[in-house]
């Protein structure tokens, strides 16, 4: 019974440690603030479940940032499938033109990013982890998180990088 109490009191001040950073992670990986709270919301409904498991880990607070990712995987799989389904029955609107903004902003290209990548530079730049604790947070080597994060801030500066402009000729 106390040690009920306990690990409830333990999961309480957990949740409100790290609610909002988790939130915020989650919303950098998904771009829209009702997916995040969901994602949050089920990411402590997991750790909870599983209480016992994420407090035996060297890092509670990067196995639930795991489970955060890993959702938002399992979400981004979902929506992917169901507008290729959707795009297949002729119920999707066809774009005309490119699907590429006028103005790009940083949100906007981080979401143009694959989730490894985009969770491995969100957690470097936005969250300051190192690479060891990215590596740990989405359970990939050292060296996958160097590679991913270097590709990433590749993309994002090549996304980020005003068009040229051409310049006027007179005939």
């Amino acid at each position: 019974m106390a040690a009920d109490h306990r690990a409830r009191e333990e999961f309480r001040l957990f949740f409100e440690r790290h609610h909002r950073d988790l939130s915020r992670f989650a919303y950098l990986l998904s771009g829209d603030p009702d997916v995040a709270d969901d994602l949050a919301a089920d990411a402590f409904a997991a750790a909870w479940s599983q209480w016992e498991r994420v407090t035996a880990t060297a890092s509670p607070l990067a196995y639930v940032r795991g489970i955060v990712t890993n959702l938002a995987n399992n979400r981004l799989r979902r929506v992917i499938r169901e507008r290729v389904r959707l795009s297949g029955a002729g119920m999707l609107d066809q774009a005309d033109g490119p699907d590429v903004p006028a103005v790009v902003d940083v949100r906007s290209a981080l979401l143009r990013l694959p989730v490894r990548k985009r969770a491995c530079v969100v957690l470097r730049y936005a969250f300051d982890l190192s690479e060891e604790d990215t590596a740990q947070a989405l359970g990939i080597s050292v060296g996958t998180v160097k590679s991913q994060t270097s590709k990433a801030s590749a993309e994002l500066v090549a996304m980020l990088r005003p068009a040229p402009v051409a310049e006027g000729r007179q005939p």
